[in-house]
């Protein structure tokens, strides 16, 4: 009976335990991380909105396969371009790899599809290796990114310019006809942007895509942890000029040609839809669905001016405007998140 009041006393003795709390939740700085991102899915849906309305079989898929291919060529020269912004660099050198891809494809792809197939592994491992050289220049010769990549553009489109001189050339029919390739009722660029979304989760997941985003976000944390600077970049140019090579291979299938300076068309859109997309322009956030969604908006301004049945001039109004609003809502996130931090 002693030892059991004795317990008794003990246990009334100790102090109550109290159960862990979970830490609240932070919506406001989740949403302010992604006030970038949440922006361009807005600008999409309206877009969508007003051209849905004005256009019979918007919602459609026949619709959607259409769009996606007009955006796909973009969309592939994005996602390198993502990749080298997230970095907290730029290439430039994508407008040439593109013009040079197109020259190549249509002066040697023949109806034999395995000699085709050669050279468009040629075109990617060219689009590759001359990115890794411009991030092997930039490491070891201490250069600015945006000057590397200028003279390499400039280089590229001069042999773009001897391989063919004026647009023209042939691509295949079998090689075009990819484009409108049906699967249950998806084309295959829709199968591309969902190999595209599917790569960037394992990429982003790898020790490549974890280094490349914290050198982008500060290098010289990144470089006291063991990250080799130059490995980063040589993986970060090579991957998007080995994207630019593949944005020139889908290109061909939309002109059935090929153009010495065709590419440059896409050396600033490339990056205006990243940065609709929410990446930013200093390194280290982004998402490749930002750039996207990015790509979407720029390409459906376009129908969007035709069926309002305005001049063609004001697409690229319409795109600045909308240019300016994704980096407004970007420099507000990136001030309210350092705020919050202070």
């Amino acid at each position: 009976m002693v030892m059991s009041v004795e317990h008794t006393v003990g246990m009334a003795q100790r102090p109550a335990e109290t159960k862990p709390t979970k830490p609240a939740i932070d919506w406001r700085g989740r949403l302010l991380d992604r006030a970038p991102f949440l922006v361009a899915c807005l600008m999409l849906a309206l877009i969508i909105g007003i051209y849905g309305s004005l256009q019979s079989g918007v919602f459609s898929l026949d619709e959607l396969n259409l769009d996606t291919a007009a955006a796909m060529t973009l969309m592939l020269a994005a996602t390198g371009q993502t990749i080298v912004l997230l970095r907290g660099g730029i290439d430039l050198s994508i407008g040439g790899m593109i013009s040079l891809g197109t020259v190549i494809a249509a002066t040697r792809f023949t109806d034999d599809p395995s000699t085709t197939a050669f050279w468009a592994l040629i075109i990617l491992a060219l689009g590759f290796l001359i990115g890794a050289l411009n991030g092997l220049l930039i490491s070891l010769l201490k250069l600015q990114p945006f000057l590397v990549t200028l003279a390499t553009w400039s280089i590229l489109n001069g042999v773009a310019m001897i391989i063919l001189p004026t647009d023209g050339g042939s691509i295949p029919s079998w090689w075009v006809g990819f484009a409108s390739a049906q699967f249950i009722g998806l084309a295959s660029p829709v199968w591309m942007l969902l190999a595209l979304l599917m790569f960037w989760g394992w990429f982003r997941a790898t020790r490549a895509g974890i280094a490349i985003q914290a050198t982008g976000s500060n290098e010289k944390s990144a470089f006291l942890s063991g990250v080799s600077i130059t490995r980063v970049n040589l993986v970060t140019y090579g991957l998007s000029g080995l994207f630019a090579a593949g944005a020139a291979l889908f290109l061909v299938t939309q002109t059935g040609a090929g153009s010495p300076t065709i590419g440059k068309d896409y050396i600033l859109p490339s990056v205006a839809a990243a940065v609709i997309g929410g990446v930013s322009l200093f390194g280290g956030r982004g998402h490749l669905a930002g750039t996207l969604i990015g790509a979407f908006v720029l390409t459906l301004i376009g129908n969007l001016v035709f069926v309002l049945h305005v001049s063609s001039y004001w697409q690229p109004v319409a795109s600045g405007v909308i240019l300016l609003l994704s980096v407004l809502a970007s420099s507000v996130a990136e001030k309210a998140a350092r705020n919050r931090v202070q």
